[in-house]
């Protein structure tokens, strides 16, 4: 997923377009970096920097719940933003198993919406 622990921020890394960018991306984000300053070293579209900051602002957000004190409404829009099981259970010190089995208890469960491509 979108880890701002996985890389440490390099500007350079930012330049180049690789396979870790996005990692050092999100540690960027992480340590403050501003959109502006990301989109000229990067020259990422704003609207996508954008979603990547409500992802990074969501996921500093996390730690201050607990397995115990996770609400409903916070495990649902970790999971709409695209938080994995596994990735929130690292976040709140919990389980991968733990975590689906709150989900589950909360009914927050996966569903794919269907679009009609071939619609007239």
């Amino acid at each position: 997923g979108f880890d701002p622990n996985i890389k440490k921020v390099n500007e350079d890394e930012l330049r180049e377009p690789t396979d870790k960018r996005m990692f050092v991306l999100a540690a960027a984000l992480k340590e403050g970096y501003s959109l502006e300053k990301l989109y000229a070293l990067t020259k990422i579209d704003r609207w996508f920097l954008e979603k990547f900051k409500n992802i990074i602002d969501y996921y500093k957000h996390l730690p201050a719940v607990d397995s115990n004190t996770i609400t409903s409404e916070i495990l649902k829009k970790a999971k709409k933003i695209g938080f994995s099981d596994k990735q929130i259970a690292a976040t709140i010190k919990s389980t991968e198993v733990a975590v689906r089995k709150l989900r589950e208890e909360f009914g927050i469960t996966p569903y794919v919406k269907q679009i009609d491509t071939v619609a007239a």
